[in-house]
């Protein structure tokens, strides 16, 4: 099984030639992510993406962030959600504090949609952007800052129903998920990270159907975002016979649902 990790590595050097994703080394595990969904400086999870239904679970998201390094995370997954709305950053401070409190590398998406602004949050420590609602709108970019970061950009890929939706999950469009995915077949993106819209903040457990389905079409490491809530989630994922990278998980860690040592032991085993 293609499993591919970015082994434990932190921010790598700019413009070097991209790199291809089938020729990063393999794990022998799936990679857990636990997610800080940043809001108005908070550590919240929304319920389907929906920002009038937002619970606080902190409000000091570097404190959590270290929180979840103790437990044993080898990397963070940090959305600025204020950023998604407004197209571009919002939550600055909260990441930056995040980055200097933590050692393990993290990913942040929400309001990334030029190169200035990937070159910027590069440059402060984090291991890598992810590119969203510009897939849709700017997919040249993509392509660009993939090959001027090489190792250091992944597309974030939020589905509805199937059909991509972007500016944090405002606006639906007609463009079918594993259609975009192909799109950046050879882009040299890090990874994917599907996240089914429905499923996510719902605690009903993940698209795996639809997340192994995207894994098997294309060879660019895919991470499953959405409703991961229990280790049966995981062990779903786990075996679902697609190359998937990891899983991200949110709520069900701030709940207790989901134990994130035993979850880390789970997808390592």
């Amino acid at each position: 099984m293609r499993l591919y990790h970015l082994l434990h590595s932190g921010p790598s050097v700019v413009n070097t030639r991209p790199l291809n994703p089938r020729k990063i080394a393999e794990s022998l595990y799936m990679i857990l992510y636990p997610a800080i969904d940043l809001k108005d400086g908070q550590c919240v999870r929304l319920l389907r993406g929906d920002m009038d239904k937002a619970t606080v679970f902190s409000d000091s998201p570097a404190v959590q962030a270290k929180a979840f390094e103790d437990a044993g995370c080898e990397w963070l997954h940090l959305v600025d959600l204020n950023g998604a709305f407004a197209g571009t950053p919002v939550n600055g401070g909260a990441v930056e504090d995040i980055l200097s409190a933590c050692s393990v590398p993290a990913q942040l998406g929400g309001g990334i949609r030029d190169m200035a602004t990937i070159e910027r949050w590069l440059q402060k420590g984090l291991a890598r952007v992810i590119l969203g609602t510009v897939a849709v709108e700017n997919p040249t970019l993509v392509f660009e800052a993939a090959r001027e970061f090489a190792g250091r950009v992944a597309v974030g890929l939020d589905a509805r129903d199937g059909m991509v939706a972007t500016r944090g999950w405002a606006e639906d469009t007609e463009i079918e998920v594993t259609a975009l995915a192909r799109r950046f077949e050879d882009a040299g993106v890090a990874a994917i990270i599907y996240t089914d819209i429905n499923r996510d903040g719902a605690m009903h457990g993940p698209n795996v159907a639809a997340t192994a389905a995207l894994a098997n079409a294309v060879s660019i490491p895919v991470i499953a975002s959405g409703g991961v809530s229990s280790l049966a989630d995981l062990e779903a994922l786990k075996s679902c016979g697609a190359p998937l990278n990891g899983a991200i998980s949110g709520r069900a860690l701030y709940d207790g649902a989901l134990d994130l040592a035993d979850a880390i032991a789970l997808l390592k085993g």
